[in-house]
């Protein structure tokens, strides 16, 4: 696919002015003001991140009265129900609050719906269970901002119902027009909220600048932090601090920003998960053969994430939260195989969809959106497949399974969409949906689809610029060859954890000569890249078919990624390169 290079620049006093007044590298430099960091006070903040930066829970607004709920839980020895999610965030964030309850004296049960019997999120079913096993209170995680009818009837039945979760509230349009015109306000839309004892969502008004962007488990963190700041016997600060392994592991798995309180989190929770203290975790780091290795986002992601998710896509995701609970060594050697097995068989399930999909797909075109639905496609797999697709044609795309007549599926977009709002405008063709700006889940009767693809496919078209529907490569600072030092990789690791919000820096270089190009292991590139008399091994994965299809350059500009390569116990830097042309 043809992308666009944008290479980002700084007057030159001002970097200059940067570089000396924080002791960084120019490159650095340009790297930090490129996300916004532009003082030497945030460079120093943003460079060594503590847990004590952490904002007052109670600066979320519902925090005080669902403490206050929870403490007379405790007095009353009332049972809880913790109803979660199936998905790694929802699943890490049930394991945050039910260890911490337990903990704190709690009489506490879980609840993890079925993606495929029960359907996502707080539902009506959920207020039965906590009928049948005696509960007085619901809180849910990660879920519950939408769920009007669940919390409408544990109203009726005298369940009280504390909402914590991070998705996108259903919003009413508010013109501002109070019946004078010269007064009327800007309009607005503003947030409706189920009726619940307390909702806690950082999506909405009144909350601490930095935490709006919070995962489902940081949310619950934020809870327990709470409750172990109000002093309550069985909570204290340093028990609420040893979750930040799993607050971390339901941050990167939620792929937000890891900027602000997110970066907190996942830097610190990555430290616990190195010193390998959970055995559920430690089992998973096993299983995933990683031991030993240095815990890092960009890992946990490829790994532990993908097996956590496999539970609720292929099974039931209750064992999960059993998983990373308990603290037997064998049960939790058990379970990490078992998600390993079901995550092959996501894996080989989803190609099957996706070889499906694209066989649509190539018969039908894309234009604005793509939009593609198929008789009995596995609901577990249809938002990766949705991902590669929109990642491969850089479109808005929804893959839908169809059964009943009824259209379940997930969306995923690009970041100059917000497939949220996009849903919200053609909301009288859905039966429901639900999300954040990049990803949602959707439901529609099949007779609407063709409607649908038309109504989202023009709303692409026109809300977004026709050159926004070609991928940028973004680069970071032009760098020559002699400028990928030792040094150089340790101010970079400063910058730790990357995702979401924060992307490893990539450099560009333009004029390297190739030399020795040849294609090794399954498709990737190998090579030096070489100019003057300084030249650097390189890596492309999965990058041969690309540079073939330039005509083998010898010349050419390169982004890139610096790294190393660890071979036969030596250790040596290489570039990682991400996008190729021939050099003009």
């Amino acid at each position: 696919m043809h992308r666009r290079w944008f290479i980002n620049k700084t007057n030159p006093e001002f970097l200059s002015y940067i570089t000396k007044s924080a002791s960084i590298s120019p490159v650095l430099a340009q790297v930090l003001i490129n996300r916004g960091i532009r003082t030497p006070e945030a460079i120093r903040e943003f460079m060594r991140p503590s847990a004590t930066a952490l904002s007052d829970p109670f600066e979320l607004s519902g925090m005080r009265a669902a403490v206050e709920r929870i403490q007379a839980a405790l007095k009353k020895n009332e049972r809880v129900l913790v109803h979660g999610d199936y998905d790694a965030d929802g699943l890490t964030a049930t394991a945050i609050v039910v260890r911490a309850m337990t903990q704190g004296g709690l009489d506490v049960r879980y609840f993890i719906p079925g993606r495929m019997i029960h359907g996502y999120g707080f539902t009506p079913q959920a207020v039965e269970l906590a009928m049948e096993c005696g509960a007085r209170l619901i809180i849910t995680v990660d879920c519950g901002i939408t769920s009007f009818e669940a919390a409408a009837a544990a109203r009726r039945a005298g369940i009280d119902v504390i909402i914590t979760d991070h998705h996108e509230p259903l919003r009413k349009r508010n013109d501002g027009h109070n019946g004078d015109s010269d007064s009327a306000e800007q309009p607005t839309d503003e947030p409706v909220i189920p009726e619940a004892l307390s909702v806690i969502n950082p999506k909405l008004p009144g909350h601490a600048e930095g935490v709006g962007s919070l995962s489902g488990a940081g949310v619950a963190f934020k809870l327990i932090h709470a409750l172990a700041l109000e002093g309550i016997p069985g909570f204290s600060v340093d028990s609420a601090f040893s979750l930040l392994d799993l607050a971390a592991v339901g941050t990167v798995a939620d792929v937000v920003p890891l900027s602000g309180e997110n970066r907190v989190l996942v830097r610190e929770g990555l430290k616990l998960m190195q010193a390998a203290g959970r055995p559920g975790l430690r089992a998973l780091r096993d299983v995933c053969n990683l031991s030993g290795r240095e815990m890092k986002s960009g890992l946990l992601s490829y790994t532990m994430v993908p097996r956590i998710n496999a539970a609720g896509r292929m099974a039931e995701s209750r064992d999960v939260v059993r998983l990373l609970l308990t603290g037997d060594d064998a049960e939790a050697a058990e379970l990490s195989a078992w998600l390993d097995r079901l995550n092959a068989e996501r894996q080989a399930t989803e190609e099957v969809v996706y070889q499906e999909a694209m066989a649509k797909l190539e018969g039908s075109g894309v234009d604005g959106a793509v939009v593609l639905a198929g008789e009995g496609w596995h609901q577990g797999v249809l938002g990766i497949v949705a991902s590669r697709i929109a990642e491969a044609y850089y479109r808005p795309t929804f893959i839908l399974s169809v059964e009943d007549r009824v259209a379940k599926g997930s969306g995923r977009s690009i970041p100059v969409f917000d497939i949220c709002k996009g849903l919200a405008e053609c909301s009288h063709l859905l039966l429901s949906f639900g999300g954040h700006r990049q990803a949602a889940g959707v439901r529609l009767n099949t007779s609407d689809i063709r409607t649908f693809h038309k109504a989202i496919n023009e709303l692409v078209k026109r809300s977004v610029d026709s050159r926004d529907l070609t991928p940028t490569i973004e680069i970071d600072a032009l760098v020559s060859l002699s400028d990928i030092t030792h040094p150089l990789m340790e101010e970079i690791a400063m910058l730790e954890p990357f995702g979401y919000g924060n992307a490893e820096p990539l450099f560009g270089s333009r004029g390297l000569e190739v030399v020795n190009p040849r294609s090794v292991g399954h498709n990737h590139l190998k090579m030096r890249l070489k100019k003057f008399a300084q030249s650097m091994d390189t890596i492309g994965f999965d990058m041969w078919g690309v540079f073939d299809d330039l005509n083998q350059p010898t010349v050419v500009d390169a982004a890139f990624t610096p790294g190393f390569n660890e071979w036969n116990g030596n250790r040596y830097l290489q570039l990682v390169v991400k996008a190729l042309r021939p050099s003009r």
